[in-house]
């Protein structure tokens, strides 16, 4: 339950303060962690005290401690040397990994409730009965962030983000597959999605500064009870994968900020083939070349605006002039008439979102 590399930090800090070797290992005699390598003699002793009933006991220069989960041998503490002082030392490095036992057990139900309330396996009086079990408010307000990483995580990845994030003791932190890490984040009064911005930014820059770099995070909408926390999650999800088709750019990415890119999204392939065909007859408006296409972006960043985009493309306002009657009479649509910019925006978004759907076939 606890992990190796938890294991290893509690018995090294514990040395740091006692000067005092220890070692933990499981019942079956194996090392688990260890602050000094002299553990051949530890092993062989070991099996002595496993055929003991004594919870501490003292083999070979070594002291021994059994730690037990809810009556259930766990661990064996082995304490190196002998005499009153290494007793106290190692009855207090038991009962600290004991206490830590006691913390993950309640972590790990905690975990495991958010795991079923994120993707939706409670009913609605289990939310509530299982919350008030476990000390969970049920009517504050929360926000789902996921932190996708680019490759695929390890166990050491969700604990480093638990260590990062250790401050705010309300936010949870879990993950329901093997690419991304969940935050349940608990939003205070006087936040907003601003907040959750900055929050996303610092998240980013804090596990940049811990190695982790190319990761992407989105975040849902803020929800003011706990059966809404799903809603929150999904609306996350949905907006990872919006921001790769329309927003690559972007490494964090809103639900409250896809605008036309959330509903194209969800419009089935097959609609989206007969509209491109049924407006531009047959072509596709990506087919125009790379100068044509640079040309109509800028048109748009620009809000239509002829003179500035002429500026900043550095060309004559009629050789804009000129690209844009060409593009009229190869597609019917004159960009400087909105109703006509908006349709080819559109067209160009949906030829985009196609597109990253035949990837997702092969």
């Amino acid at each position: 339950m606890i992990s190796n590399q938890i294991l290893q930090n509690t018995v090294e800090g514990m040395k740091a303060i006692t000067r005092v070797d220890l070692c933990v290992m499981d019942i079956d005699g194996k090392i688990l962690a260890s602050t000094c390598t002299k553990t051949e003699e530890v092993i062989t002793a070991a099996r002595s005290f496993d055929e003991s009933e004594e919870d501490g006991i003292s083999i070979q220069g070594f002291q021994f401690f059994k730690i037990y989960d809810e009556c259930q041998l766990e661990y064996i503490l082995v304490a190196f040397g002998e005499g009153e002082e290494v007793t106290t030392v190692g009855r207090m490095a038991a009962f600290q990994i004991q206490s830590l036992l006691v913390a993950y057990k309640e972590r790990f139900d905690k975990d495991n409730f958010f795991k079923n309330l994120l993707l939706d396996n409670l009913l609605l009086v289990d939310i509530y009965n299982r919350a008030k079990k476990l000390h969970i408010d049920t009517e504050v307000k929360r926000v789902i962030f996921i932190v996708e990483m680019p490759v695929e995580k390890e166990i050491h990845t969700l604990e480093q983000v638990r260590i990062i994030l250790s401050g705010k003791k309300k936010d949870f932190i879990t993950a329901v597959d093997e690419k991304n890490i969940i935050v349940v984040r608990e939003v205070e009064a006087n936040e907003g999605y601003c907040d959750m911005e900055k929050y996303a930014q610092n998240l980013q820059t804090l596990l940049e500064s811990q190695g982790v770099d190319g990761c992407h995070i989105a975040y849902g909408t803020i929800v003011s009870d706990i059966k809404e926390v799903s809603k929150s999650y999904k609306e996350a999800h949905l907006a990872l994968d919006v921001g790769k088709i329309f927003f690559e750019e972007k490494d964090i990415i809103a639900y409250n900020t896809l605008g036309i890119g959330r509903l194209i999204y969800q419009l089935p392939v097959p609609l989206c083939k007969m509209f491109i065909r049924e407006i531009f007859e047959g072509k596709s408006p990506d087919d125009f070349d790379e100068e044509t296409l640079t040309t109509i972006n800028k048109f748009f960043e620009n809000s239509l605006n002829v003179s500035e985009t002429s500026r900043q493309l550095y060309i004559h306002r009629n050789t804009l002039v000129y690209r844009l009657d060409k593009i009229q009479k190869s597609t019917g649509l004159d960009l400087r008439v909105f109703e006509d910019a908006i349709t080819f925006k559109i067209a160009l978004m949906v030829v985009k979102y196609m597109k990253y759907m035949e990837t997702l076939e092969y």
